[in-house]
């Protein structure tokens, strides 16, 4: 019964894939020292693949758990709580999902590194916005919590795979001062997938803005671009 299901035996399923050689490595990778954006998070050494498989297995577990899960110390704890509130959200009715929705909200100071936000914002916070009213969006970009931030501009992958661009431009716009390296490859990186669906639309946005952007936004979102066109915009000559 779903009711059986602990964090315990959800837990001790995902410690059986842990690796001490791939948790240094995480360590480092995820920046956990001192001063570092994920100062004092603890690994395991679970790779995401193996933390899907253990997410599929407990894709029943009660919200209760997996909220225990989600604010674990443990980050791939916290990565397989977010996976399992996916799964969940696929699965569920409405009221089911914008009860998902509504947690995740809540317990955002947990989904607290890079790799959890952009694994979990599109999928929850973008999918449940995408028929409701956006302005959470807005909330979200202004916040003074980096993940945050985060947050209100990576859910707007799920607008941008759709063909709908206006909010990844408008949270843009509103990120374009934040001091954040993390904030300036997150804009240039939805700002880069909204180029490979209207190329015209990006340049618009683009041309605009480009001279006002951060170096590292800017090189994010001209990646793809021919080597001429690149150095252009680098240049401040378009």
């Amino acid at each position: 019964m779903t009711s059986a299901i602990t964090a315990s035996e959800i837990r001790a399923a995902l410690k059986k894939h842990a690796d001490p050689r791939q948790a240094s490595i995480l360590r480092r990778f995820f920046k956990t020292g001192p001063g570092e954006y994920g100062e004092g998070d603890i690994f395991i050494g679970v790779k995401v693949p193996l933390a899907r498989s253990v997410a599929r297995a407990f894709r029943s577990a009660p919200l209760k758990a997996v909220k225990e899960l989600l604010k674990s110390p443990i980050h791939e704890e916290r990565l397989l709580a977010l996976l399992l509130l996916i799964e969940q959200y696929d699965k569920g009715d409405e009221e089911q999902r914008t009860t998902i929705f509504n947690v995740y909200l809540r317990q955002t100071k947990y989904i607290n590194n890079w790799d959890l936000v952009d694994i979990s914002a599109p999928h929850i916070v973008g999918r449940h916005l995408e028929a409701r009213d956006r302005s959470a969006l807005v909330s979200l970009s202004k916040s003074k919590s980096l993940w945050e931030r985060r947050i209100g501009i990576i859910a707007t992958f799920w607008f941008i795979k759709k063909g709908d661009f206006a909010d990844a431009f408008m949270i843009s716009e509103i990120l374009l001062k934040d001091r954040n390296d993390l904030i300036h490859k997150a804009v240039g990186w939805m700002l880069r997938e909204t180029g490979k669906r209207n190329i015209t639309a990006k340049e618009e946005f683009l041309k605009r803005y480009y001279k006002d952007m951060p170096r590292t936004m800017l090189r994010y979102a001209i990646e793809r671009f021919p080597e001429k066109k690149r150095q252009a915009y680098l240049k401040g000559t378009i």
